[in-house]
């Protein structure tokens, strides 16, 4: 047992002593604000645990010279397709169900197809979202907000 139990259930009551729609306001502001931190990360290319992605592959075949290619995610980390959601019990991060997909298969390392055309390919993992000691921090933070201000 951790010490911090006792404290963890003041927590939890203080949680459910808030009104329905106050926890659904704090559940979607803690959403928001990890959406915007995961898109921040992904935009530094680094994994949850601080190590960077895994580069992409060298592209032999049909590459032209002098071409710049985008950074990994670049489209995928933008609001249209990553949403933020709150309920009275939950706060979450999601990619949309046109992208999630490919998020999954890029988060797990699994094996897709780049077009049609192509044959199956294996694709390191490069987790795109998890959480870590700053979103932690993050919750800890609009916990505390919400629970100072009084208003249930």
């Amino acid at each position: 047992m951790s010490e911090l139990t006792a404290f963890d259930n003041r927590i939890d009551a203080l949680i459910a002593a808030l009104s329905p729609q106050r926890r659904k306001a704090l559940a979607t502001e803690i959403a928001k604000r990890l959406r915007k931190h995961q898109q921040q990360r992904i935009k530094r290319q680094v994994t949850p645990e601080g190590q960077p992605f895994t580069p992409r592959q060298d592209q032999i075949l049909r590459s032209k010279k002098g071409r710049l290619k985008r950074e990994m995610f670049s489209k995928l980390r933008t609001a249209k397709y990553m949403k933020a959601k709150g309920s009275n019990n939950d706060a979450v991060v999601e990619f949309t169900s046109r992208v999630k997909r490919m998020a999954e298969v890029h988060q797990y390392g699994l094996r897709d197809r780049p077009n049609v055309w192509a044959k199956e390919a294996p694709y390191p993992s490069r987790p795109l979202l998890g959480l870590d000691a700053e979103d932690l921090k993050i919750v800890e933070d609009e916990l505390l907000k919400c629970i100072s201000s009084g208003s249930t």
